[in-house]
């Protein structure tokens, strides 16, 4: 028996993680989904009928699990919340989606990403972790990024909590994000090639099968999939 996702958690309520888990929410409604972000006004937006982005079709994707359907017995499966600690303590799975800046200080300025916040959720994740995770690079970062994440999460981790470390970059376009979250060409998933991390792949990949056929979910090599979103 594989693992089984029954609860996500996205950090960072930007233009991707709120989307991306509105759609996975709205097509898993036995998974719990919570999109988490320090900050206060956005997740009150993503909570009221006017959501800080607009794309055709997002609202509808978004209130059918946020708000719950009565009439057609469907529970509510979506939350937003500023509760970062305790959403990341019992997720299986925890998409980092957070901003990465081009650097305007320091070696690579004006041209690499600034990872400040993504460490900064790796961390979070660490400290507060006491059972095994799934972690999903869903940031544009360098390729490599998931060696430095690897190396936060060995140094700060709790003894005997495993973490897997999956790349699965986001293709989305302005003005097309819902019709291409809906319809991707293709999900990459990238892990390394040991076991565990086989089986993790294996697990955000059926989470997306709930919609995307699953010829268009390829598993691919960590470094190939960080590479793909830069290419």
């Amino acid at each position: 028996m594989g693992r089984k996702v029954r609860s996500i958690c996205c950090i960072g309520a930007g233009y991707v993680g709120g989307p991306t888990c509105a759609v996975i929410a709205n097509k898993n409604p036995d998974i719990k989904v919570t999109v988490v972000d320090l900050n206060q006004q956005r997740i009150d937006a993503w909570n009221s009928s006017q959501l800080p982005i607009f794309e055709p079709g997002l609202q509808e994707i978004v209130e059918v699990p946020r708000d719950g359907d009565s009439k057609n017995n469907r529970p509510k499966n979506l939350f937003f919340s500023t509760n970062v600690g305790e959403t990341v303590a019992e997720a299986d799975l925890i998409f980092i989606s957070v901003n990465t800046p081009t650097k305007t200080l320091g070696h690579g300025a004006g041209k690499a990403s600034d990872l400040a916040y993504v460490e900064a959720a790796a961390r979070t994740i660490a400290e507060v972790a006491t059972t095994d995770k799934i972690v999903v690079e869903k940031s544009t970062v360098p390729a490599g990024t998931a060696r430095d994440l690897r190396e936060i999460f060995a140094s700060l981790a709790r003894p005997g909590v495993r973490f897997d470390i999956l790349s699965n970059p986001e293709f989305l376009a302005e003005g097309t994000a819902i019709r291409d979250l809906l319809a991707p060409d293709r999900v990459l998933i990238g892990s390394l090639k040991d076991a565990k991390s086989l089986e993790a792949a294996e697990a955000l990949a059926e989470v997306y099968q709930a919609w995307v056929p699953k010829e268009r979910i390829l598993k691919i090599d960590l470094w190939s999939s960080e590479l793909a979103k830069l290419a």
